[in-house]
């Protein structure tokens, strides 16, 4: 990057700086006029005179007057004779304007002087000023976190903060864009139409202006037009989105949302200790210091500080320095590996910092969806995730792990990766958290330069947080319950002497308190030991002599063993339950109530209260829980498995019977008996097999769904999956089958529609539809991931219609036909487009855009052609001159040309492309 500074003379010079050693800087935002100063101009000294050092003089003063020596202006520090430089700096242009320290917009065409003093003349003239109408102005009033304005006679107008509701009403841009917001959390349509109104010399630049907006990144190509400039950008961004949707497992912002939620809700206060313990100022205050352990037992609330942290780092961090974290938990199978927490932590610093999702398209682009499932994935995401931490781009990081004892795949490869990291990227800090667990602390001891933070050792803080919980809950039980001042009292001081400093406890007592009557809790206190364990047991003791002891103990034994939670819906599968209550949501509620406070129920999802509830069950309980041994509970889940899907999947499962029954008149059942399975085995040769069964045949199940058993049974190759899994199920009536293909062939599906000859196809340039034309006199599209026809049909030819294409943005179809004519299309909504395009005086036989969308050609029997370039009687043609005669080999079926450019295709297969100089053509 080059920077401008005055020299001792008073002249300006540049000075080269690599991104380590760039110093703090003003920039400089205005609108360009006629003499700008150029970068030529600074290295020879010339042209001295150009207004443009006015402008440039001004930076100058001003960051010296802030206390700035080095300055930036795009006019003059950029060599815009050398593309190379010029495309970096381009796509560098957002994140320099992010990095200054200030950003001085030079208003031309607003005044303040003296005369013009008037506070609404002033303001109606900013209003105006065209700075506001430029495309490029856009990411230099969106990426500086300060940005000052000035009037053409220098003096400061205000500051993007201070006029921040003006900025707002002028531009529509959001305010919490322009305070520094990530500009991830506005949508694609949002930031698009913030350009709309603004306007740039080259076209070009509309869409180019957008790079750092969206933080992606495209070559420069001039020239190309606004329309492909367009098209290339929201292709790039659709490949961000799509990467970015495969690589998300779980948004960790929702799973804080929920755990916050699930525990009450974060109460303000109870986490501020932490952040003036001498622990936490160490990591903050001192580089070297990359990692706070926090530690501390069951219950002590560790998760919710990490919240409570979040929270504040969030607060107090610069809106450049990116935040990423993740909450393991070990009964959330999704969320309990390292392979996830990786995903987590990756999906948020992309969403913070789009540009970075290059290290993981590196990978991704070749390897697709299966890059984030496969058993390489730990290898892979590590690597990726080693890259990003040493991209010199990254901003300074904070990471943070809550529950590390929790994850239970992979832990020790998920510490020594955050250990690795601590030699790698020296500004990067973690924040991790676990239980005391000697096996962890003999891993992090590894580390150098690290804090530690016991929660047992912050007995006295930890004791004050918990004190002013029990305040928070005691008031919410008072209010419940109706508690007069001296039970309030009572519930308090009980509280307060036996927690403990374990919120956990709190909780789970006050659960168990909001179901008893006021005028009895003071009798009932006693009975709720000191202690988690002793809680524990209590309310496992209390299970076991209450009249539905046997239904409870049995969903504890399954709750504690099964891979995931499992849902309200799947529980009367593993469980015998009441009549009448397998499907009542209400009674299914209940039930779960009566498991004591083990449990949780949200979104009809059961889980435990705490990882330690389960490890209670599983050590402590064993032999209450699973009388017979935990063994036993396993095979009667699988024995009960077993069952539910001889009793529920079979043939016909909704009970259709007519096999020529169609989709249209299936009503699910209720209860559907669908309802208790989850998704299907991971077993890729069996999806992928299914998958090509389904979209073969998806147009006749489509039509009539007991087909599956018949005909797409019976022609079904006869080494697919599906066919010898179910080949029984094919109707005995069917006696013989017809020969069919050994394996799948390489073709997909049949789109079935057209009633007469498929004359032309072609695919949307995304790749996304299929457009086909027909003898039956119409334009059909198709949805290519599906096949399904994408209604209505494009009617309006009288005749047979021969050719079809989509035009280079995909948002137009154009047609030619036997009738003489060229019709165009809309492609989303299939209405026609003006009047057919009349003037051949034959059938038309080809038809294409132009490459950048302006133009249309076709070829017809008339031999008439646009361009002139064309083929006729075995000879390349130009107008009605005979320029070069065509082989056998080379005669064309059909034909394209553009320019000079023409293109032949050959019956073989092949095609053949020539380019033929402009001007007279003569053999000399």
């Amino acid at each position: 990057m080059r920077l401008l500074y005055y020299k001792s003379d008073g002249d300006f010079s540049l000075a080269e700086f690599f991104k380590s050693a760039i110093p703090e800087y003003a920039i400089l935002s205005h609108t360009w006029e006629g003499e700008e100063v150029t970068f030529e101009d600074l290295q020879n000294g010339t042209d001295t005179r150009k207004a443009g050092y006015e402008k440039i003089r001004f930076c100058a003063e001003q960051a010296r007057r802030d206390g700035l020596q080095y300055f930036w202006v795009d006019t003059c520090c950029i060599d815009k004779s050398n593309s190379a430089e010029l495309a970096e700096a381009i796509n560098s242009m957002f994140r320099w304007y992010r990095m200054s320290t200030k950003c001085y917009v030079y208003l031309s065409d607003v005044s303040r002087t003296t005369v013009n003093t008037d506070e609404l003349a002033w303001e109606s003239a900013f209003r105006k000023s065209r700075w506001f109408t430029r495309g490029w102005t856009l990411q230099e009033l969106i990426a500086p976190i300060s940005v000052e304005f000035f009037c053409r006679e220098s003096k400061r107008i205000g500051s993007k903060s201070s006029l921040e509701q003006q900025i707002h009403e002028i531009t529509g841009i959001p305010k919490s864009a322009l305070q520094g917001a990530y500009l991830s959390q506005f949508n694609d349509k949002e930031r698009f139409s913030w350009i709309q109104p603004r306007q740039t010399t080259v076209e070009e630049d509309k869409a180019y202006s957008l790079l750092g907006i969206f933080d992606v990144q495209i070559p420069l190509r001039y020239g190309e037009g606004m329309a492909n400039a367009f098209k290339r950008l929201e292709e790039e961004i659709d490949k961000f989105n799509k990467c970015l949707q495969d690589l998300r497992l779980s948004d960790p912002r929702d799973d804080k949302t929920r755990i916050e939620d699930t525990k009450g809700g974060l109460l303000e206060g109870s986490y501020h200790w932490a952040l003036e313990t001498s622990n936490f100022q160490q990591w903050w205050n001192n580089p070297q210091t990359w990692l706070l352990w926090i530690k501390g037992d069951p219950g002590k609330g560790k998760t919710m500080l990490l919240c409570g942290i979040i929270n504040e780092l969030k607060k107090s961090l610069p809106k450049s320095t990116l935040l990423s974290y993740f909450f393991c938990q070990a009964t959330e199978s999704r969320i309990n590996n390292a392979t996830a927490v990786l995903r987590g932590l990756i999906y948020l610093l992309v969403n913070e910092q789009p540009s970075l999702i290059s290290h993981v398209r590196t990978k991704y682009d070749q390897a697709g969806k299966a890059l984030f499932e496969d058993s390489n994935t730990w290898v892979a995401l590590s690597e990726i995730f080693v890259n990003i931490l040493e991209d010199p781009k990254l901003n300074n990081t904070f990471l943070i792990v809550d529950a590390l004892d929790e994850c239970e795949v992979d832990l020790p490869k998920l510490l020594d990766l955050i250990i690795q990291t601590s030699s790698i990227s020296p500004q990067t800090k973690w924040i991790v958290s676990s239980r005391n667990w000697p096996s962890i602390e003999k891993d992090l001891d590894r580390a150098t330069q690290k804090a530690s933070m016991c929660l047992e050792l912050n007995e006295k803080s930890v004791s004050a947080a918990v004190t002013t919980y029990i305040k928070s809950k005691v008031n919410w039980l008072a209010e419940r319950q109706e508690y007069d001042m001296d039970t309030r009292d009572a519930v308090q001081r009980y509280l307060s002497s036996n927690a403990n400093g374990t919120f956990l406890w709190v909780a789970l007592v006050c659960q168990e308190l909001a179901v008893i009557s006021g005028w009895e809790v003071e009798e009932m206190l006693s009975a709720f030991p000191p202690g988690l364990d002793a809680l524990y047991m209590r309310m496992i003791k209390q299970i076991s002599t209450s009249r539905t002891a046997k239904r409870c103990k049995s969903i504890l034994a399954v709750v504690s063993v099964i891979h995931r939670p499992i849902t309200l819906d799947e529980l009367p599968s593993f469980v015998d339950m009441p009549p009448q209550s397998s499907s009542n949501y209400k009674a299914l509620a209940e039930i779960i109530g009566h498991c004591g406070s083990f449990l949780t129920l949200r979104d009809r999802t059961i889980s435990f209260v705490h990882q330690s509830a389960k490890d209670f069950l599983i050590n402590k309980a064993l032999d209450i829980v699973f009388p017979s041994g935990m063994a036993d509970i396993h095979y009667a889940i699988f024995s009960r498995s077993l069952q539910v899907l001889r009793m529920v999947l079979r043939r016909d499962v909704y009970s259709l019977r007519a096999p020529g029954i169609s989709i249209e008149q299936v009503k699910q059942p209720d209860p559907d008996p669908l309802a208790a399975f989850d998704e299907s085995p991971n077993l890729h040769d069996f999806i992928h097999d299914a998958r090509r069964f389904a979209v073969s045949n998806r147009s006749i199940i489509e039509q009539a769904p007991l087909q599956a058993y018949c005909s797409a049974l019976v022609f079904t190759p006869e080494k697919s999956i599906i066919r010898e899994t179910f080949k029984t199920c094919i109707p005995h009536w069917i006696q013989r089958k017809p020969r069919v293909e050994t394996h799948w062939n390489a073709m997909l599906q049949t789109l079935e529609g057209h009633t007469g000859v498929v004359t032309s196809v072609a695919f949307s340039p995304d790749g996304k539809q299929i457009v086909s034309g027909s003898h039956d006199k119409t334009v059909r599209r198709w949805d290519a991931a599906t096949g399904q026809p994408l209604l209505p049909a494009l009617e309006g030819h009288t005749y047979y219609v021969s050719s079809v294409a989509f035009s280079p943005d995909g948002k137009q179809i154009v047609s030619g036909s036997w009738d003489k004519t060229v019709r165009r299309w809309d492609a989303a909504t299939g209405q026609p487009l003006l009047l057919a395009l009349k003037g051949h005086t034959d059938w038309v036989s080809s038809v294409a855009f132009s490459p950048d969308g302006k133009q249309i050609v076709s070829g017809s029997q008339d031999k008439t052609h646009f361009p002139t370039l064309y083929v006729s009687d075995y000879w390349l043609v130009e107008g009605s001159t005979k320029l070069l005669w065509l082989p056998t080999n080379y005669r064309p079926t059909c034909e394209a040309a553009w320019g000079g450019i023409v293109a032949l295709g050959h019956s073989s297969g092949g095609f053949s492309v020539l380019e033929l100089q402009q001007g007279l053509k003569l053999v000399t």
